[in-house]
């Protein structure tokens, strides 16, 4: 790979002999059945003209540790709702999927498949591996449009253009929310190179508030059971009898396993809080597991998933994936995914009937296009001015977040309205 590319030049149709068009037809029908067994969704062509747009989300699915099968599955939704309403600007939009299987191999082969697939934007997509990814992209120079930011290098990466305040914000916003409300706080997080950033974050929204910082519990991304850390945990929290300390367990999929542990094993101490954010706790869990979260603290980046804000998220699953299971509205996964293609929609239309491309929509988002999302977030722009000047995560441009908690087994807003983290993150040293 030289680190250059091809350009996709969109020109206007041609007239072509009837005798063409027929071959051409059959053509398309063929390429369309063999993609559609290669996790490209095809749609339907949109407006006139018959040019596409192509663009890739990926995300762990089936596999031991954190999957995300509702980001993809989200994309692939929102791609047939567009293509049945004309497309963007009549431009088709083709989807394409990958796995990532939380592996570095598979990581970057998902990322040179972008590349060799001429994609304009990788969208909405969950990796754990953003260093694996980024060069492939980087090199092709190809846009990182709204991940789900549990990375640093998603905030650092100038290809990057993120849709949320990622671990960052959630887990500072959570820290400024604990040190209202809690005494002693025990963090019970994976031992792994992302595990590592999530103490400090943390920390600098608890002594944000006056707070202590908390304990740093390291424990197996994948284990089945935590009953050793669990007991742990709450020795550690419960020790005065005069202050209810507060457990976080931010474990993504395991926490619902650690939480199990946590239930059988909290009888036998006094009464301690439970804490975490949005993708390690949501609705959906929280529905299947009775009162064990009643009371939690969560922080989020959207709005509570009940709020009218995502009523058109939530038509379009009704019209285009109903009965599908993996696409959950509560996900925070789903939920960037939407907002993804959300600002997608709103940087092509943004161009009219000129190029799209990763070069000319790189530059569209780069001049300071402002995306509106219809108050799921701030008003997203990417100019340098829009940048909020944290020296460790200078991609960041969204650093608000929303305290919710559990209250007769909803998730329910804490604090109304965003609150903005931004000064907590600034003040945070790098990593």
């Amino acid at each position: 790979m030289t680190g250059r590319r091809r350009t996709r030049t969109f020109l206007p149709a041609r007239p072509r002999p009837a005798k063409a068009r027929v071959l051409s037809a059959v053509a398309l029908a063929a390429c369309a059945s063999i993609a559609v067994g290669c996790g490209v969704v095809p749609g339907t062509t949109g407006g006139s003209g018959g040019d596409t747009l192509t663009v890739m989300t990926w995300a762990p699915e089936k596999t031991k540790t954190t999957n995300k099968p509702g980001m993809p599955a989200m994309a692939r939704a929102y791609a047939r709702w567009v293509n049945s309403h004309g497309g963007i600007n009549g431009r088709r939009l083709e989807v394409l999927t990958c796995n990532d299987h939380n592996d570095t191999v598979a990581a970057a082969s998902c990322a040179r498949r972008a590349v060799e697939e001429d994609v304009v934007a990788v969208v909405g997509s969950y990796s754990q591996h953003a260093r694996s990814f980024f060069s492939p992209l980087e090199a092709a120079g190809i846009p990182y449009l709204g991940g789900y930011g549990v990375t640093d290098d998603e905030f650092t990466s100038p290809l990057s253009y993120p849709v949320n305040g990622g671990q960052p914000s959630l887990l500072a916003g959570l820290g400024q929310q604990l040190a209202r409300t809690c005494g002693p706080v025990t963090l019970v997080r994976p031992d792994t190179v992302a595990g590592d950033e999530l103490p400090v974050l943390l920390d600098s929204g608890l002594t944000s508030g006056g707070h202590a910082a908390s304990v740093d519990q390291r424990a197996a991304e994948d284990a089945s059971e935590y009953a050793g850390h669990a007991q742990r945990a709450l020795r550690r929290v419960s020790a005065n009898p005069l202050e209810e300390g507060c457990v976080v367990p931010a474990l993504g999929d395991r926490t619902d396993t650690f939480m199990d542990s946590f239930r059988r094993a909290r009888e036998d101490y006094p009464t301690v809080h439970t804490a975490s954010v949005l993708g390690s706790v949501d609705q959906s869990m929280i529905d299947a597991t009775g009162r064990m979260y009643e009371g939690s603290y969560v922080t989020g980046w959207y709005p509570a998933s009940s709020d009218k804000r995502w009523k058109p998220m939530r038509e379009v699953i009704r019209e285009e994936a109903f009965g599908d299971n993996r696409i959950d509205v509560a996900d925070p996964g789903v939920q960037t995914t939407w907002v993804a293609y959300t600002a997608l929609r709103k940087a092509v239309e943004s161009l009219g009937d000129g190029e799209v491309s990763s070069r000319t929509l790189r530059r569209t988002l780069d001049e300071g296009l402002r995306i509106d999302t219809g108050g799921l977030t701030p008003t997203l722009s990417w100019s340098f001015q829009d940048l909020i000047g944290a020296s460790g995560f200078p991609r960041l441009v969204n650093s608000d977040v929303t305290f919710q908690v559990v209250r007769e087994g909803q998730l329910v807003t804490e604090r109304k309205g965003f609150v903005n983290v931004s000064k907590v993150l600034e003040n945070t040293e790098a990593s």
